[in-house]
């Protein structure tokens, strides 16, 4: 099996013949110092390097498609005819023809270049606007896609059969940018809401031999910085040091064959290093963490002062949360991580609720105080902010109805009854 294509830290010139030959060019999440990649592409392509960077406001296909062309319909003004009439209720398939067709019409060689790629969620939609756009892209254009994440599919198809390389690399060497490593690093795929499973290279690990491999894979995922007094007390506390010792390394080793199976080069892929009494990252692999990139995502939105980046990083967010956290794994650690994860989450839609609501979309609000309930339904807060939006809906039964479920939810669980504020918004209602 051919590993991942990988092109880093490369000359102009260099660049220049891969992105030549390449019909799809993906930038890795940790792509370093971009502007020297996007020097030699605007030396090479100038003004036919049709440039768009994703914006706040750019939050589905048909919003990213309208703001392309209006970008390029500035130096193009006759440009996306087609995919601009598509625009009208087209689905992802036409879309990706439509854009394909406006593309062949240019002459010579052009790049379409999508930056910040990942402010849009990649759905079954967007998946195949990308796969038909791609399937019909003519030989003079080049589609290049930079992302601080690019998640398994579509873009490991695209990999797999050749048709796209990946550029970028998770450590700048010296101060060279783009030279070609001696080594591709694998690239390891971890997604860890829901069931979680692991993919390397485009290969998913199916078999960790046991339960225990698996589960000390997730935790090494999880615990990028730990000691080995950390784990063998959280995996085997009422074993001798001697016998813990072997059971660990053990363990470790068929992760490492696990992971190894899957590149097939016939090296050997720890997924740790030891140094300095700790458990870190090994560099062999290139990484990607669905739970790293939720918790950036959240972190980020609670730090910017950008209201339309805000509710940009939390949809990411919502969207990386496929489901509870390791859900059939009930290790002490994985339940309170479950627990700490599951409150990011609501607290992310809840986040998402009150931006929408300060914009009267009402309905769109409701629909995220009510998933936010089903995760922290002790949320009196949410409860009222659930009531408010029914009663400007003049759905007053629905606030009542609303009412009534916390006021049955506190008595069972807390033995108290609803505050003086939630109470007297229920009497706002009159009869």
């Amino acid at each position: 099996m051919q590993s991942v294509p990988l092109i880093t830290t490369l000359q102009a010139d260099q660049l220049r013949s891969k992105v030549e030959s390449a019909k799809v060019i993906l930038t890795l999440p940790w792509t370093h110092r971009q502007s020297a990649y996007l020097a030699p592409l605007l030396d090479l392509y100038g003004d036919r390097l049709l440039y768009h960077r994703l914006r706040g406001n750019d939050l589905n296909l048909l919003a990213v498609l309208g703001n392309l062309l209006d970008e390029l319909q500035v130096g193009l003004p006759k440009f996306g005819a087609q995919t601009r009439a598509a625009l009208k209720g087209g689905k992802g398939p036409k879309l990706g023809e439509c854009l394909a067709a406006d593309l062949a019409e240019l002459k010579g060689k052009h790049m379409v270049y999508l930056d910040e790629f990942d402010r849009l969620p990649v759905d079954s939609n967007v998946d195949k606007f990308l796969r038909t756009l791609v399937a019909n892209l003519p030989a003079n254009v080049t589609l290049t896609v930079n992302s601080r994440r690019l998640t398994h599919q579509p873009w490991y198809s695209f990999v797999k059969d050749g048709i796209a390389v990946v550029v970028g690399s998770e450590f700048a060497k010296d101060d060279g940018v783009f030279m070609v490593e001696k080594e591709n690093r694998p690239r390891l795929e971890v997604y860890a809401f829901g069931r979680g499973y692991a993919v390397v290279n485009g290969f998913v690990v199916d078999n960790w031999d046991g339960a225990l491999p698996r589960n000390l894979f997730f935790y090494f995922m999880d615990n990028t910085l730990v000691t080995r007094s950390q784990i063998f007390q959280m995996f085997w506390p009422e074993l001798p040091v001697k016998e813990a010792t072997n059971v660990f390394h053990v363990t470790k080793r068929k992760i490492a064959e696990r992971l190894s199976m899957k590149v097939n080069d016939g090296q050997n892929y720890e997924l740790t290093r030891y140094a300095n009494g700790f458990y870190t990252p090994s560099e062999k692999l290139g990484r990607h963490y669905d739970v790293a990139d939720f918790q950036s995502a959240v972190e980020r939105a609670l730090m910017t002062g950008d209201k339309a980046e805000e509710e940009t990083l939390l949809r990411q967010a919502v969207e990386l949360y496929r489901g509870p956290f390791l859900s059939e794994i009930d290790m002490d650690w994985i339940v309170a991580r479950r627990d700490s994860l599951r409150q990011m989450y609501a607290q992310a839609l809840i986040g998402l609720g009150r931006l929408t609501r300060r914009r009267d979309d009402l309905a769109e609000a409701l629909g995220y105080f009510t998933r936010a309930l089903a995760e922290v339904p002790e949320r009196e807060d949410i409860h009222r902010e659930v009531m408010n939006i029914y009663i400007k809906l003049g759905r007053k039964e629905d606030a009542r109805r609303q009412y009534n479920l916390l006021a049955d939810m506190l008595r069972t669980q807390l033995k108290i009854n609803p505050s003086k504020e939630t109470q007297e918004l229920l009497k706002l209602m009159g009869d």
